[in-house]
């Protein structure tokens, strides 16, 4: 009976050691901003699919969003624990704090890959479309290596928005296995909306990037000419949305709405944020464009469901 305890003991320490080391690790991949893409690709799976989704075509698409973005946060970690550890406002991070090891990261990355690659194999199998499997490697091959590319190049924050702007064309093509306009309208909304808060958001490392010889548009060119830099992108992808709306019929009133109430925060943010005060970075960054991608994804679903 002592050794039956013991056992028991130790199994639930083990468990609560893992939901511990799980815990961290969601913090350290701030996964509840999974929300900035997820709406987005939400709307274009109504859209191509005129209405309500099959729901097993939507549990798919919920798997790949979560996992995709899941194993990029972790390749970004493992590639940049060097670099965040030489970098204040980075190096309370999970592995270069010591609280999480790169083994850790790996397994998470390899559980990812698999569960991710299985769900694109469930629209060959279930919906006999093999596009989303065919496609799988080489997406999440994009996403990984977004980490890379402040090492060479200032055009990072654009290609950090296009692999959050891949969301809403996998998604299309998932349900439809074609691609037709609506999603590159709503992947230039998306790559240009998050381009332009990463290069509000890179601004908080302009000394840092600069030591490290790191690429990155403040680093480049300064943070007051980076803002407006910033603030340019963000009108370009105003543009996109609205021109989604044109260029769709499925969108109406609710969707417009949804736009209006947009472009409002996207101002909103880039009013908050000056060169002399960096103070309200991260409530530009989280809090309002976490709004921006929920009212625009939601209302656009409304008015789908409402002409379907």
């Amino acid at each position: 009976m002592t050794t039956d305890a013991a056992a028991i003991q130790s199994q639930a320490a083990n468990r609560k050691s893992q939901m511990h080391r799980l815990s961290i690790f969601a913090g350290d991949i701030k996964i509840a901003h999974t929300v900035f893409a997820l709406p987005f690709a939400l709307l274009s799976t109504f859209l191509a699919a005129q209405g309500w989704p099959r729901l097993g075509q939507l549990a798919l698409i919920l798997i790949c969003m979560v996992t995709a973005r899941t194993l990029a946060m972790a390749v970004n970690r493992l590639l940049d624990a060097t670099l965040d550890a030489t970098n204040p406002r980075t190096a309370r991070r999970a592995i270069p704090a010591g609280a999480l090891s790169r083994g850790f990261y790996w397994l998470i990355v390899g559980v990812c890959a698999a569960a991710f690659i299985g769900a694109t194999t469930g629209f060959w199998w279930g919906y006999r479309n093999p596009w989303p499997f065919r496609l799988s490697v080489p997406v999440l091959l994009m996403l990984s290596a977004y980490p890379l590319l402040k090492r060479f190049t200032r055009f990072c924050h654009y290609y950090l928005g296009a692999c959050l702007a891949i969301a809403p064309l996998c998604a299309w093509v998932a349900i439809r296995g074609s691609i037709d306009a609506p999603p590159f309208w709503m992947f230039g909304a998306v790559l240009l909306w998050t381009a332009g808060f990463d290069i509000i958001y890179a601004c908080q490392d302009y000394q840092n990037d600069i030591a490290a010889g790191l690429f990155s548009v403040p680093a480049k060119v300064g943070i007051a000419n980076a803002l407006w830099i910033s603030r340019f992108t963000h009108v370009g992808c105003a543009a996109m949305l609205l021109a989604l709306g044109i260029f769709t019929p499925q969108l109406g009133v609710f969707y417009f709405v949804g736009v209006g109430i947009a472009i409002a925060l996207l101002i909103g943010e880039q009013m908050l944020v000056r060169a002399d005060d960096l103070s309200q970075v991260n409530l530009a960054f989280f809090t309002l464009n976490g709004f921006i991608s929920l009212i625009v994804g939601t209302l656009g679903i409304v008015d789908v469901l409402r002409r379907s």
